[in-house]
């Protein structure tokens, strides 16, 4: 916990989880609560078919009218990359290297967006993080 937060204070912040299956997926179990923004994901361990689908949940909670949310992949050795974007109003974009197989929806409504996985790879295995926009801005 961090005391007496600061500006200063303001990164970004991972607690992950290692992978124990090869073939599976590792999520985070992350739970960030900073004034009156946030966000939480429930896997621990997802365990997908070659060629299946699969689905990691996100949910978060902001008083801001407009959300921004992210989904990076963190594979062994590497630095988290950026795959996609979801905003309230509009759709976002997935960046290079995301733009088949991967989809998210943000809903308004039930605050999730979770982040679908399709034709599952080998290569898919990694720690996969949800973030939530803004994050700790100004004087609290």
């Amino acid at each position: 916990m961090i005391q007496r937060l600061q500006l200063s204070d303001s990164a970004v912040y991972y607690c992950a989880l290692k992978p124990t299956v090869t073939t599976g997926y590792s999520a985070l179990l992350q739970k960030l609560q900073v004034s009156h923004v946030s966000i939480e994901t429930f896997s621990t361990s997802v365990i997908a078919t070659e060629g299946g689908l699969v689905t990691l949940s996100c949910q978060y909670n902001t008083s801001a009218n407009n959300a921004y949310l992210y989904w990076f992949k963190h594979e062994e050795n590497d630095f988290p990359k950026h795959m996609l974007s979801r905003y309230s109003f509009g759709s976002g974009d997935n960046a290079a290297g995301f733009k088949e197989r991967f989809d998210a929806r943000l809903d308004a409504d039930s605050k999730s967006v979770p982040l679908t996985i399709q034709r599952v790879q080998l290569s898919d295995s990694a720690v996969y993080y949800c973030a939530l926009q803004p994050t700790v801005r100004g004087n609290l």
